[in-house]
């Protein structure tokens, strides 16, 4: 199997401790290793993984090159600008399509926490095996601990006798619910969540987008022997339109499988994200750094350098870097993402 990770995600919601130029992928967030790196050397540990490929932006590409362990050069590839994921995926299967058609791909996330590595090998073998046998597309659903507005979720056909291995059939992708449809979805028990991780046969997936994105796909059939043989292709990416792989292919495809996995997962995609990863103190309160937290229950600090503090508060982050502050309700963390979008077009500096 060759596996492509993902890596050229801005990391908006973790802001500021992300930034452009170093996103949450390359940040050590979780012990002494970047995500990225954690990742790596998670899919290594495979038997399955014959090669990795990792497919980011041009301004992230010389620091992964520097940074990145375990991985050939030329393996790192650059996406000339961010297309979403339709355009990055499609290209590596095209790249692989030159070479061997029935050879099975695995998309994975650069950033994502997984803990449970005998459960994560089982499920990619079944996810592998699913997808070899038959014209299958294949999606890992995490059985949902709570009711997440923070993922999107997958909806299976726990009653169809298609069933193979522990896959399903899926019925739906859904997009990151509000409260009361997360809650239903939870209720329901036929619910997945989302974990952004896709196995195929290169043949199998070419055809689908091939039927279901032709424009796409043969703009992405003449950039392969340009990225083979190390040309540019920026003219031809340049005509691309932006999609992602689950609006463009997935949310209309026919056969697709979802193997349903209970290893722990977190995409570690926002502040609260992270305090639920973390072992709070017997307060609730979790300090990265230098910080106190006085008459304050279930509140997160984030602070390298400068001594920050809470007083008086219960379920806060506080997150202080050299430049900026983040102080918000563990509640509203999603929201950062909105306050990104206005820094980009009244602060960029601070991006």
């Amino acid at each position: 199997m060759k596996c492509v990770i993902l890596a050229g995600g801005a990391g908006t919601r973790f802001w500021p401790y992300s930034r452009k130029n170093k996103p949450k992928q390359l940040l050590n967030i979780i012990g002494q290793k970047s995500m990225l790196q954690i990742t790596i050397d998670r899919l290594k540990k495979v038997s399955l993984v014959k090669e990795i490929f990792i497919i980011t932006r041009t301004d992230l590409h010389e620091f992964i090159l520097k940074e990145i362990e375990g991985i050939p050069l030329e393996n790192i590839i650059a996406e000339p600008s961010g297309k979403n994921t339709a355009p990055a995926i499609g290209m590596m299967a095209a790249l692989f399509s030159l070479t061997d058609n029935n050879e099975i791909m695995g998309i994975f996330p650069a950033d994502h926490l997984i803990i449970g590595h005998g459960k994560f090998k089982e499920s990619i073998s079944n996810a592998y095996k699913v997808a070899k046998d038959g014209n299958n597309l294949v999606t890992i659903g995490i059985e949902p601990i709570y009711a997440s507005t923070a993922y999107g979720y997958i909806q299976f056909d726990e009653s169809s006798d298609k069933k193979i291995l522990n896959a399903f059939p899926v019925k739906t992708f859904a997009e990151k619910p509000h409260k009361k449809l997360a809650k239903r979805f939870l209720l329901s028990g036929d619910f997945l969540w989302n974990a952004g991780m896709f196995f195929w046969k290169v043949e199998t997936f070419m055809n689908n987008m091939k039927s279901l994105m032709p424009e796409l796909t043969s703009l992405l059939i003449k950039i392969a022997p340009k990225l083979a043989e190390g040309k540019s292709f920026k003219g031809l990416w340049d005509k691309i339109k932006p999609e992602s792989i689950d609006y463009g292919l997935l949310e209309k495809s026919k056969n697709i499988y979802v193997v349903t996995a209970n290893f722990k997962w977190n995409d570690v995609g926002s502040w609260r994200a992270l305090y639920d990863v973390l072992n709070p103190n017997d307060e609730g309160n979790i300090i990265r750094g230098n910080g106190k937290v006085i008459d304050g229950e279930n509140n997160l600090i984030q602070s390298d350098k400068n001594f920050t503090a809470i007083i008086g508060l219960d379920n806060v982050v506080v997150v202080n870097t050299k430049d900026a502050t983040l102080v918000v309700k563990r509640d509203d963390v999603e929201k950062v993402k909105d306050l990104v979008s206005f820094l980009e077009k009244k602060k960029k500096d601070l991006t």
